[in-house]
């Protein structure tokens, strides 16, 4: 039988060697396997790396028609990641094209992170270390609990509910907003204007889809209660970061952590979220710890036996 062409085309967050591993014990002699060694994602260099290829596996940059329209063998893409709106879904249903994804790897990393940012925000961790180092004292650095905040999940997929169970382990009365509603033990589901205008914190666990984008706009932002903090580990244009930005300067509410932007980092230092207080923003890193990277790589490596053995896994 003649071997099928895989093509990682970037790092995956796991040594190289590890990643060959994994996949030869998964996938055997039945493929020829090549591995990127660095990052592309410029339209010419992804042609030129896809173009034989009968399945790719790329992680969370653009795959659009112009790059697919030149890959005649292309039947799978493998996405190692969650969301998939990067990729060229009409096209490859047009085509045929098999789309998987790596839903599940980053559940725990995600939910660490809410609650990171979170705490960084609510007990000022950062200005904290910065006061001890320069011979300061806790001085209006007092900030408060978790225990007994209304904490509202928006979206309760697998992250969401990861992060319900986890803020009510810290003691929180928690509030959910979903499309599908799920029995949550300790979960009380609430409209979307409830949970924002009532709600001490909201994190948001939405995909980016055309219904979602730009949702948490100046209304809804506008409904938060002046001591409330809003978490997005979700996907940035979720969210209208010039909206949030005014109600950070205006005081109007008391906080935000971020983790995603309209664009993949580096974020341009001009970006309006910047020039705002209360803000604790990280780099995209919510999905990556060393052993996400690991889960992710192993559940890559299933999917392709899967669709390999005629029975496709993870379809999107």
């Amino acid at each position: 039988m003649e071997k099928k062409k895989i093509v990682i085309l970037e790092p995956l967050g796991v040594p190289q060697e590890r990643l060959l591993e994994m996949m030869r014990e998964k996938l055997g002699d039945r493929v020829e396997l090549i591995a990127c060694a660095d990052r592309a994602e410029d339209v010419p260099a992804l042609i030129e790396r896809s173009r034989d290829a009968d399945a790719v596996v790329l992680s969370n940059f653009p795959y659009r028609r112009e790059v697919i329209e030149h890959c005649p063998s292309l039947k799978l893409i493998c996405v190692a990641f969650t969301g998939v709106d990067h990729v060229d879904l009409a096209y490859c249903r047009e085509r045929g094209i098999t789309v998987c994804n790596c839903a599940g790897y980053s559940t725990a990393a995600v939910a660490d992170l809410v609650f990171g940012l979170l705490i960084g925000l609510y007990r000022r961790i950062a200005a904290c270390d910065l006061a001890v180092r320069s011979g300061g004292t806790k001085n209006g650095l007092v900030g408060p609990e978790l225990e007994g905040k209304r904490f509202g999940v928006v979206g309760t997929g697998a992250i969401g509910s990861r992060v319900a169970a986890i803020a009510n382990a810290f003691g929180c009365e928690v509030y959910a907003y979903s499309r599908t509603r799920k029995e949550l033990p300790g979960v009380c589901y609430v409209d979307l204007d409830t949970l924002f205008s009532t709600c001490d914190v909201v994190s948001l666990h939405l995909p980016q889809t055309e219904q979602t984008k730009g949702m948490v706009d100046a209304r809804l932002i506008g409904l938060m209660k002046p001591e409330a903090v809003l978490i997005n580990t979700a996907r940035g244009p979720i969210v209208d970061s010039a909206a949030l930005a005014d109600a950070l300067k205006a005081g109007r509410i008391a906080g935000a952590g971020v983790d995603v932007f309209e664009m993949e980092p580096p974020v341009p230092q001009d970006h309006p979220l910047f020039g705002a207080p209360n803000l604790l923003a990280t780099p995209h890193v919510a999905f990556a710890t060393h052993e996400s990277m690991v889960k992710r790589a192993a559940i890559v490596a299933e999917n392709i036996r899967a669709w390999l053995d005629g029975a496709p896994q993870n379809l999107v």
